[in-house]
């Protein structure tokens, strides 16, 4: 039987892994499917989880017997979320076991509304870590200045985590140097740093949203129509260059000689928004060795159907540069950009956080 396009990516290097979560995925058998066309992990975030617990009533009977026992809403958010993470890291499982640890993971968000202190998000993620249990989950911590120590402090734990909302490659360097940080700290306590693991979650579509925005007000200029779509290719690929050198360097080695496995990049926000591009064009430009990206299902389903395996993305980045130059002289900073967009997105989420309570709490006056 022929290797799927999935499957043929984790040959190339590349594992692909599900940005979706919801009781009934779980419950029905198709997760189980997808793993079999080759899926390798999973990530969840607020909005994922609001959207999945407004969809329908698959959680109105543990929300009733939470309610019953008189859980706050926090409470039986945090049950709700934990136990859907337990049964997708145990149907994961056997993913975790078969690659050593690679693959097989599903991450959590902790409280997104922590994301601006430092000692709370430490000691959240200790707290869920505990709670869920479980060797195949990653924590996500937002790639805040705040979460830059929290990042280290956890992994110095054993703990793995997702950093996520790295849009620039100022925040992407910061995040790796995170990740040494904490795996130097575990390291002189003696800890297991073959148990640890960590992936650097960089925001794509989002970015070229943003800029072709900015573009279109550009009108009549040719260069400004040429850079369309290219911002968020070219600001990954610049990211890549830098994980390359980060983790090719001498002190990452001797911490790799100690059992330290890289942080890769996980390539995430990679549904394609704009209708006027390919609706795998985030999939099909971001093929790079020793990389995650993390899709939606419909997107998933689009490669799966007319995708191509091939490498797209090395860490030659000079034409990635030159995007980035040329946007600077049209008067478009992406760092600015991409600095909007980290403020933008720590909103969203905290958003769909209280979207999500006040989901739970709808259903609980009606019970």
């Amino acid at each position: 039987m022929s290797k799927t396009t999935i499957e043929q990516l984790g040959e190339l290097g590349q594992s692909v892994w599900l940005d979706y979560i919801s009781r009934s995925l779980l419950r029905s058998g198709r997760l189980k499917e997808l793993i079999g066309l080759g899926i390798r992990g999973m990530t969840s975030n607020p909005t994922i989880f609001d959207k999945a617990i407004n969809s329908g009533s698959d959680y109105d009977e543990q929300i009733g017997e939470l309610h019953g026992k008189g859980n706050t809403l926090f409470e039986t958010y945090d049950d709700i979320t934990i136990k859907d993470i337990q049964d997708a890291a145990d149907i994961f499982r056997p993913t975790y076991d078969k690659t050593e640890g690679l693959d097989g993971y599903v991450s959590l968000e902790i409280n997104p509304k922590l994301a601006y202190d430092t000692q709370e998000t430490i000691e959240e993620g200790k707290r869920l870590a505990a709670k869920v249990n479980r060797p195949n989950v990653m924590f996500k911590v937002p790639a805040t200045d705040a979460g830059y120590e929290a990042i280290s402090a956890l992994l110095a734990q054993g703990i793995n985590v997702n950093v996520t909302l790295i849009f620039s490659l100022e925040q992407y360097k910061k995040t790796a140097a995170a990740y040494l940080e904490g795996i130097k700290r575990l390291l002189k306590n003696k800890g297991n740093a073959r148990s640890v693991r960590s992936v650097a979650s960089v925001f794509v579509s989002r970015i070229d949203t943003a800029v072709d925005k900015l573009l279109d007000q550009l009108q009549g200029q040719d260069e400004a129509a040429s850079l369309k779509g290219k911002a968020a290719v070219a600001n990954s690929n610049l990211i890549y260059r830098a994980y390359s050198k980060m983790f090719s360097g001498n002190e990452f080695k001797e911490m790799e000689k100690q059992g330290a496995a890289v942080q890769r990049v996980l390539w995430g926000s990679t549904g394609t928004k704009d209708p006027a591009y390919s609706d795998i064009k985030y999939m099909e430009e971001l093929i790079a060795r020793n990389t995650v990206n993390t899709v939606p299902e419909n997107t998933l389903e689009a490669f799966l159907d007319h995708g191509v395996a091939q490498e797209t993305l090395t860490p030659d980045a000079d034409e990635a540069q030159g995007v980035v130059n040329s946007l600077q002289r049209l008067g478009i900073d992406i760092n600015d950009v991409c600095a909007k967009l980290l403020e933008d997105g720590v909103v969203a989420f905290e958003q769909s956080f209280d979207s999500l309570l006040n989901a739970i709490e709808k259903k609980t006056r009606s019970m």
